[in-house]
């Protein structure tokens, strides 16, 4: 367990020190096991939390074959545990969206702790249900799909369609049996993988935000994954054959990313255009969905992002933006008009007047040869980054996606529309290029 677990026990027990405060840095985890095999381990794993009396089990129906039938045997199993009775809740085919929110939290009313069983939605639902009512959960994740195990937020879709990340809490233990990992179907592997590839993106954006807006940036968490980023990357050809060794990285990779949120109270490090693009299919593309993962859709939006801010870095000449246009009768026409007003809120707070827009210019034409060397940094060439995405199984392009190329072009183009959080989709729109740019893509 030591490989895998070595730097993140030393934050999950407080002995690690923040380099950037000097002080030890906590993250708010009880436990998190990252191992080769936990099979006989479960009941211990979950009542040395304090999980006792009535525990329910969540799975959905294919969770359930794959562990979650044995995590229930286990507790009930488990003898002077404390643990009354064990219940196993099983989801059918769930969605992290407010009516199984609702279901959930009718299901477990009577329940102390969950435990859950999956990977991406479950472990989003008990979260959110667990963090709105003052429950504990812990989680034994069963695919690398995602970076959400250990992250604070949960992403929900309200009511009316939009998905957004909403705050909620840690699960009190994060496990992972590295076996069963590995032998999740791969395109759940290359999933988890497309959302690792956003760091060097996300580095991008988030700098280029810093840099031009005065926004909050901190090293931290790019610090925190890199070395495993690049064990993870030279490994991508193994995520597809379900080698143990290839997942364990790709579980570092996703642990560390979420406890960079816990050290800088937001997700920026790994939430950046790409993700912008990924949340506009899945609100908006309705029977054009696909039906793919979050994770896939991140892979190929964050190729995207990587080739148009390649397209910024080749230009010698400073980017040069005129203000920043608003169109609210198309976006009331697209997502409609209630959505259409929250985008409008969002852009305002990020847009630009003529005024605006000219004192922009003149910061950007002072700083362009040190920051365009500065972006450099960050970047992975884009052909390394299609390799390994395509080594994993994951899809590289829209049209591998399923999904119709004419609605990804549109949501390249808006996708900045629902969140104010600055990138190179909201430079290479104001500069006036950024849907010329998004027809070459799909």
């Amino acid at each position: 367990m030591g490989r895998w677990n070595a730097l993140i026990d030393e934050m999950v027990e407080g002995r690690w020190i923040n380099p950037e405060t000097g002080k030890p840095g906590t993250v708010p985890y009880e436990k998190v096991v990252i191992d080769d095999h936990l099979e006989g381990r479960e009941a211990d794993l979950v009542t040395r939390l304090g999980f006792k009396g009535r525990i329910a089990v969540v799975c959905d129906e294919n969770t359930h074959d794959v562990m979650g039938a044995r995590v229930a045997k286990a507790l009930k199993a488990a003898h002077n545990s404390g643990v009354t009775s064990v219940e196993t809740i099983v989801l059918n085919h769930p969605h992290a969206d407010e009516e199984n929110l609702a279901e959930l939290r009718d299901k477990t009313r009577n329940v102390d702790f969950l435990v859950a069983v999956g990977s991406g939605t479950i472990n989003d639902l008990c979260k959110y249900v667990t963090a709105t009512d003052g429950r504990a959960y812990c989680v034994f994740g069963t695919a690398p799909s995602m970076n959400g195990y250990t992250s604070t937020t949960a992403s929900i879709t309200e009511s009316n369609g939009l998905k957004v990340s909403r705050p909620a809490h840690a699960p009190k233990g994060v496990f992972i049996d590295l076996a069963v990992n590995a032998a999740a179907p791969t395109y759940l592997i290359a999933s988890g993988f497309g959302d690792c590839l956003v760091r060097s993106a996300a580095q991008f954006d988030w700098w280029l935000s810093h840099r031009l807006l005065d926004t909050f940036y901190t090293e931290l968490p790019f610090d925190l994954e890199i070395a495993d980023e690049r064990e993870m990357m030279a490994r991508a050809p193994g995520l597809a054959k379900g080698d143990i060794e290839a997942v364990g990285y790709l579980h570092r990779v996703l642990t560390l990313c979420g406890f960079g949120v816990s050290f800088t109270g937001m997700s920026n490090h790994g939430s950046m255009g790409e993700h912008q693009i990924s949340h506009y299919i899945d609100c908006f593309a309705g029977d054009k969905h696909p039906g793919t993962l979050h994770g896939q859709q991140v892979g190929v939006a964050t190729l995207t992002m990587a080739r148009l801010q390649r397209q910024i870095l080749d230009d010698k000449n400073p980017p040069k933006i005129g203000p920043t246009k608003i169109d609210e009768a198309d976006m009331a026409r697209r997502v409609g008009p209630e959505i259409a007003k929250v985008c409008v809120s969002e852009m305002k707070q990020k847009a630009f007047d003529e005024a605006g827009a000219e004192a922009l210019n003149a910061k950007i034409a002072d700083i362009w040869p040190k920051l365009r060397a500065e972006l450099e940094a960050f970047s992975v060439p884009v052909d390394v980054m299609v390799k390994a995405l395509k080594d994993s199984g994951g899809p590289t392009t829209a049209k591998e996606l399923g999904l119709d190329v004419d609605f990804y072009r549109e949501a390249v183009i808006h996708a900045r529309e629902i969140r104010k959080r600055y990138s190179a989709l909201d430079i290479a729109a104001d500069a006036g290029y950024l849907r010329d740019f998004a027809q070459t893509e799909g």
